[in-house]
């Protein structure tokens, strides 16, 4: 059962976003600043489109905080669609502006447009197209944020950069690396205009946007993001839907144009042998002092990427994802017109030439909702002195042990 629960409304050239996060317990700081750097952030990455020069998101808390603390009872955010004032008609919820402009019927390919009107029974591609947009993960980013805040009162932090996009690949990659090496490639990394840590990669893949811009196509790409300071024990083997990796997989696959999840070093592992993959297990009385491991267990390597049979198991959390390119082209592919059933091209919609950057950003507010969420679940409690002290006493008794 999630302790922590979510939900985003509202519509990429609606009036805003709206998100509500329940479960989140009282006396935990939080401001509205903390929140827009991380949106400052989404915001960023060479080969965003022109949308965002329109918007400055930030977010406003109407509910769940007073004086800067968390009060324990539902939190509601809410970010303001600055293109709004260019589509208030068009996406007014008054029937009297109805047909007060064209729908959109040429769907595009790889987007949810087809499949969402034939689903949702639509003539106009626009009722799909405004909510599938990744517009909505302003609000994930948003809520994704207060996890973050809470988490760091365990010191744990999550951080991402970008390893690949299109064809150029970066030699910098986490999955066998420390916790401290894993920050130096983040600090490296949001230096970068791609968000890579890697220089030189970093200029081939600005080089690439700037080509593909250039005609009329899009890039994705892959991003890795990873949790240090994340104890052992969260997570579970018991059940299927209360594996940590599998609850991450879920939510970074369930990000706009995300194509492929793989935790550690994923499908690589399959080309391995045993021997070369499995990480192995050590034990030293001086890791007693240590607190990141209370039980004295360690390992040398981080192939499995954190987890073990679903469960956290006291080393960096390190995933990848793929991201698909951005379906909206300049140079539109061939479709199908929904109302003549004639070839046409598809519709095109102001958009990105390179999103990866911006979605390592969201893979970030995904992971940390996760893990918040099994955080409360083994550590309960309705305020922050309380699960602190069940996370101390914990740690205590991993000694113990």
């Amino acid at each position: 059962m999630h302790t922590i629960k979510i939900l985003t409304a509202g519509e990429s050239h609606g009036r805003a976003l709206v998100g509500t996060m329940e479960g989140v317990p009282s006396g935990f700081s939080l401001s509205s600043e903390d929140i827009d750097k991380d949106l400052r952030r989404r915001q960023g990455g060479y080969g965003r489109g022109g949308r965002m020069q329109i918007e400055l998101d930030h977010a406003e808390i109407l509910s769940g905080v007073r004086w800067g603390r968390t009060l324990g009872s539902p939190i509601s955010l809410l970010i303001e669609n600055r293109d709004w004032n260019n589509w208030q008609k068009g996406m007014s919820v008054e029937e009297k502006d109805q047909g007060s402009i064209e729908p959109v019927v040429r769907p595009r390919p790889g987007h949810a447009d087809l499949a969402g009107a034939l689903k949702y029974a639509t003539g106009d591609v626009r009722d799909i197209l405004e909510r599938s947009s990744a517009r909505e993960t302003a609000m994930r980013v948003a809520l994704g944020s207060i996890a973050k805040r809470m988490l760091s009162e365990f010191n744990i932090f999550i951080g991402s950069y970008v390893v690949q996009i299109g064809s150029q690949k970066s030699e910098a990659e986490g999955r066998k690396l420390k916790e401290k090496h894993l920050l130096d490639l983040f600090c490296r990394a949001e230096k970068s205009p791609v968000r890579c840590p890697d220089d030189d990669a970093s200029k081939g893949m600005v080089d690439l946007i700037d080509r593909s811009a250039k005609d009329g196509n899009s890039l994705g790409g892959i991003f890795e993001v990873f949790a240090v300071g994340v104890p052992v024990g969260l997570g579970s083997h018991v059940q299927w839907d209360r594996k940590l990796d599998g609850r991450l997989a879920q939510a970074v696959m369930s990000i706009q144009a995300i194509k492929g999840v793989e935790i550690g070093r994923g499908f690589e592992a399959a080309t391995l042998g045993g021997s070369e993959i499995m990480d192995e297990i050590f034990f030293s009385s001086l890791k007693l002092k240590d607190k990141g491991q209370p039980s004295g267990f360690y390992r040398k390597t981080n192939n499995a990427g954190g987890i073990e049979g679903g469960i956290s198991n006291g080393m960096p959390v390190v995933l990848r994802a793929a991201m698909k390119p951005i379906p909206t082209l300049r140079k539109p592919l061939r479709s199908i017109d929904m109302k003549t059933r004639k070839a046409v091209s598809a519709a095109y919609e102001r958009s990105d030439v390179c999103a990866v950057p911006a979605a390592a950003v969201v893979g970030e507010a995904m992971m940390a909702l996760v893990l918040a969420d099994a955080m409360f679940e083994k550590f309960g409690g309705d305020s922050r002195e309380e699960i602190l002290g069940n996370y101390r006493n914990y740690l205590s008794s991993l000694r113990l042990l």
